[in-house]
Parts: structure tokens; sequence; C-alpha cells
């Protein structure tokens, strides 16, 4: 092993106190649980030496400052496990036992998995695999960006190896050499329904963890001076992350329950509780010593990030073609000059997104890629954006968020403040067929709550939504196309969240249209055929869909007698049409015709295929002849 002649192993003093706190935060798990009378004492009790370890022997952190910057960074992959977590910060003093039981209570903050309603939870978790994308990223950060000391460990569950995410983790933190991430694995046989894959062949896992390239090491997960030992062996660890594989048994010094199937996620029967607590208690060892967590020996400085905006402003000439997604690589390189903790991540589409903009102009690790790993690509961007320390934009093709769905659900429950750009949306990015186009994706991020959905109709508005995303509080999405629009807003032009822009409009309007995107610049064509005809139709860019302006919607809809068209390159379930039916839902003598893609789409010329699915000019022509016979 190596550092043998550096490592000073505890003594046996402090051996009995941590295995006397692991006990404690045993029986801590159960008390909690029992006066829920629901939560998961099993898997909490199987990593309570551990939990001991990490917190009493190897963490260094503020106990009662649990987001200093400065401080070890901890996460609960197995949020099912938190009992064993909370009663850990009791033993800190930092929560109080009264906190403790009330775990699960609708007016507690404790809850039945961690989120960051607590102080001292970083990113939310219990939906299982995820933890070990977001360790990664506060690695990569404290790494690259911050440059500093802390280090990141990560506890998972042997259940949630199965997830793909997990290995997706395990490649990333390799390729970039985070030796300061430490995962364990509480490798404790059984899952929910059976015994898990592998369950204690731990030989496979070290196989396939080392052939991951990690420092892999196996140990008795009971073993305070093994865990001790091991841990020390991942700190002196160089050049690669190192993987803790934990022997444990479910249900650790529970009679009659450790080791036995069954009992997941059940509080202990109510009858044998004082019996099972006063056992446990029956295990400690008389000892005078308190442990307190260490103190870090590094002061990492706050970040303040301000007020991010671009360098300079944009610089189009009105109607000069320009995709959206080269104005998103030009705002990037621009809020990136003005903040130094913007970062860009990208799934190895960076030359059609145009993050390689970034990458030119920042040639060090502010750049970050992930490669095709999409749910690696929104985990790490989570947990790199946690307190504060960076401002993530996450880069790829809209259609392949699809992948990430949970991770971009759980980042909302994590209250994270990434921001993802997803490019050649619709149908309109032609030949590449229909496994390219995204045509869910308003409705996905419209349905996350607390995030802001942009969709920019030229690369004016495009740089403007970058900025104004750099600034939000939330996750934002930012929906680009593919394909070359027109420049239709004056350079100057000051957008803003939740205000719609009117383009087009008359006293004498009959009809309004809402359109964002390629749908806006087909808008206009059908506004100038209809303006031939002798009709006048309003014309609305929505901007940001959520939040939506329902005041202008309002407006229009009663000047154009309540007609409205919603044309949009998107299904018709959660987009633009749907946003617009909600927003006016309480308006009467109001009539919506809506136009969208309503099949699977095909391959083709993009004019092609907004005449074959009804969404070009010629079908928003026919659409206000239509209302109008209404």
């Amino acid at each position: 092993m190596s550092g043998e002649k550096d490592y000073h192993a505890p003594n046996d003093q402090d051996v009995k106190e941590l295995s006397n706190i692991a006990n404690r935060i045993r029986v801590n798990s159960i008390r909690c649980t029992s006066a829920a009378n629901s939560g998961h004492p099993t898997s909490s009790t199987s990593a309570a030496d551990l939990m001991s370890v990490l917190f009493f022997h190897t963490m260094k952190f503020h106990p009662n400052d649990p987001r200093n910057a400065s401080d070890d960074r901890f996460v609960l992959s197995k949020g099912h496990a938190c009992p064993a977590l909370y009663s850990a910060w009791v033993e800190t003093g930092h929560i109080s036992d009264d906190d403790l039981l009330s775990l699960r209570k609708i007016d507690s903050d404790i809850e039945g998995h961690p989120t960051p309603r607590l102080d001292f939870i970083d990113v939310a978790t219990g939906s299982l695999g995820q933890g070990l994308n977001a360790a990664a990223g506060m690695a990569y950060v404290g790494k690259y960006i911050d440059e500093a000391k802390y280090r990141v460990f990560c506890m998972m569950g042997d259940g949630e190896v199965a997830e793909g995410a997990v290995w997706e983790a395990f490649a990333f933190s390799s390729y970039y050499e985070l030796d300061n991430l430490v995962a364990i694995i509480d490798v404790n046989r059984l899952g929910q329904s059976q015994p898990t894959a592998v369950a204690h062949d731990m030989e496979t896992y070290r196989k396939r963890i080392d052939a991951f390239g990690w420092n892999a090491i196996v140990v008795d997960g009971h073993n305070i001076p093994d865990i001790c030992r091991a841990l020390y062996e991942a700190e002196v660890c160089k050049g690669k992350p190192t993987c803790l594989i934990a022997k444990t048994f479910k249900g650790r010094n529970i009679p009659g329950q450790e080791d036995k199937e069954n009992f997941h996620g059940k509080a202990v029967p109510a009858g044998d509780k004082d019996k099972i607590i006063a056992h446990i208690r029956s295990l400690m060892h008389s000892s005078t010593q308190k442990l307190t967590p260490k103190m870090p020996t590094e002061v990492v400085s706050c970040v303040d990030n301000g007020k991010i905006k671009l360098s300079s402003p944009p610089n189009y000439k009105i109607g000069d073609k320009v995709a959206c997604r080269k104005g998103y690589g030009s705002a990037l390189v621009k809020i990136g000059k003005s903040c130094d903790r913007v970062i860009s991540l990208d799934g190895d589409m960076k030359n059609s997104t145009y993050s390689q903009e970034f990458k030119k102009a920042y040639p060090g690790r502010r750049f970050v890629e992930c490669f095709i790993a999409e749910q690696s690509l929104v985990g790490v961007a989570v947990g790199a954006g946690t307190r504060g320390r960076t401002v993530p934009f996450c880069s790829t093709f809209a259609a392949f968020y699809c992948r990430a769905y949970d991770h971009i659900r759980m980042a909302a429950v994590s209250q994270t403040n990434i921001n993802l750009v997803g490019t050649h949306c619709g149908i309109a990015i032609g030949p590449d067929g229909p496994s390219q186009m995204a045509l869910e994706d308003i409705a996905m991020f419209r349905a996350i709550p607390n995030c802001t959905v942009f969709y920019p109709s030229d690369a004016v508005a495009m740089e403007r939504a970058v900025e104004l995303a750099a600034n939000t509080k939330g996750m934002c999405f930012i929906r680009a196309g593919r394909q070359e629009d027109p420049i239709i807003y004056e350079n100057e032009y000051e957008f803003k969240i939740g205000q719609a822009i009117v383009p087009k409009q008359s006293e004498n309007d009959v009809v309004t249209v809402v359109a964002s995107g390629v749908t806006l610049s087909e808008a206009i064509k059908a506004y100038d055929i209809l303006a031939a005809k002798g009709i006048k139709i309003r014309i609305v860019d929505l901007f940001t869909i959520k939040p939506i302006d329902k005041a202008t919607l309002e407006a229009c809809a009663k000047a154009t007698g309540g007609r409205i068209v919603t044309v949009e390159d998107h299904y018709p379930q959660g987009g633009i049409g749907g946003a617009v039916a909600e927003a006016l839902s309480d308006q009467r003598d109001v009539v919506i015709k809506s136009l969208a893609v309503k099949d699977v789409p095909r391959s083709g010329k993009t004019a092609e295929l907004l005449s074959m699915f009804e969404i070009d000019h010629a079908a928003i022509v026919k659409a206000v002849q239509d209302i109008m016979q209404q």
C-alpha cells in the first residue's frame, strides 16, 4: 500500500468512539423512522460505520456552516438512507433530536429523501444513479475552477450501480483525473425486492470499476480501522478517483433483520423497537472520547457573480440570415468574458451547437466536454453549479435531453441554476430525419417547476436570452433552431422574461398569430400575403413560453375579435398552442386554431417539411382565412 510510512491509524479510543457514533446513527435511524412509521432503517444501518468515519474522521467541514466554500462536499446518492445522514448531523450538533424526529412530517424539511431545503444538502437525491454525476461536477470545479483542496465524497447504494448514469459518471471522472473525488458503494447485497445483480461478489465490482480507470478498493464496511485506512489510501492516490467498495449487511445490528429480505423501506415493528434499540446500545463501548468534525485548513473565497452582461451588444443587420445557434456561440463567449465563472459543457456537439466558440476563446478548463453522455452532461452541470461556484451552460441537440429527463426533473428538486441550450429543434432541421428532431422539448421543460423556457426567434433575441438566463434564478432552457433565420430585431432591442413582442400590428387586425422561431419567419411571410389581400393580422412572438405573457395575449385576443392562430415547430401536446390555451382559459369568446407537427415526421428539405406538416406561411394564410369564417 502507498503511503505506509505516513499513515497514522486512529487510536483505540477513537475507534471505539467511531463505533459508538455508528451505533448511535443506527439507533437514531430507527427512532426517526419509527416516529414517521415509514422510511428506510435497514438501508441506513448498513451505512452507519461508513458515515461515522466520513463525518468524524476523514471529511473536513464546518458543522455550523455547511455550505462554506472551503468544506469537503458529501452527496448521499442512496437518498433513501437519509435517516443515517440526518443522524450524523445530529451528532455534529447542527440539527436537534426534535428535528430528527420530525422526519417526513408535512411541516418539516427533514424529508423522506434529501433536498436542499436543508443547508447541508447541495443536491437532491432519491432517484437513484444520479449522485455520482453531481459529485463529479463538484469535484471538477474544485480541481480545475476553484483549484482548491476540498474533496468530494459520494455514498452510493449497490442497487443503483445498475444505472447507466453511474457508469457515465465513472467514465467522466477518470477521464478528467478527479483524484479529489471518492465514491463509496454501500454493498449491502439486498435491493428492494430481491438481491442485487452482483450481490456480494466484491471482485466483480472491483474489476468493473478498475476497468473504468478508478482506484478500486474493497473494504469491510463494518470494520472501522479498515475504513479509515481505505479512505487514507484514497487521499494519497493521485491522478485518478477512488472508489471504496464496502461489503456491508443490510439491517446491520438489527436482530432478525440483518441480511434478511423483505425489510426494505419499513420501520421496525413498534413492539420490537425498544428491544432492538436496547440491543444496539448494548454493543457500544465505554468511552469518554468526544469526536468532532475536522476543520478545513484552507480558506476558499466566496463567489459573487454579480450582474452578468454581454461584453458587447449583438451586431447584426436586419434581414441578414443567421442561425440562432450561432448567436448562442457568440453570446456564450461574451458572457464568459464578463464573468470568469461562466463555464460551458457540451455533449460532443460543439461544432453544431457553436459552443466551440467558447472553447476557442477560453482554451483552459472552463469548457467541459462531456461526450455522448447526456445524463452525465446534466448531472455534472448540476454539481458544478452548487454553492454558486459556477454559472453552467449545457448544450446539445434538444432532442437528446429526453435521455436526461430524470436528471432534469431532479435538478429542479435540487433548486439548481443551470442553463440548458437545445439546438436542432423541430422539423426545420430537414434531412437528418425524426430521430434528431426535438418536437417534445417545449412540453418537457414547461412541465419542470421553476424553469424558464426561452424560444428566441433570431440571433439578436438569442444573445439576449443567454444574457438573461445567466442572471435568472432556477433552471433555464433555451431552444435554438439549426436553420438560418432572418434578423428581425434591432441590436438594441430590450428583451424581458415574460414579455412577448408584437412585431406586426395595426388597428384593423382581425386575427392574432402567435409564433416563435422558424414559424415567426413564416408568419411574417403570411402577413405580407394576407396584407396584399386586404387582411390585417397581428403577430406575437412569445420570446419566453414560460412564463408566458398573459396580458399581451389577452390584449391581442380582444383586439382581434378573440381569433387566435398558434403555429409551432413542435408536437401539439404541451407546446405553444397548449401554453396559449392555458393562458387564455379564463377568457370568454376566444377561439384558438393550433398549427403544429401532428405526426412523426420524415427526412426532407426544410421548406418541404414545413409545407407537408402545415406549419409554413401557406398553412398560416389558410388558417387565418378559415378562422375568419367561424
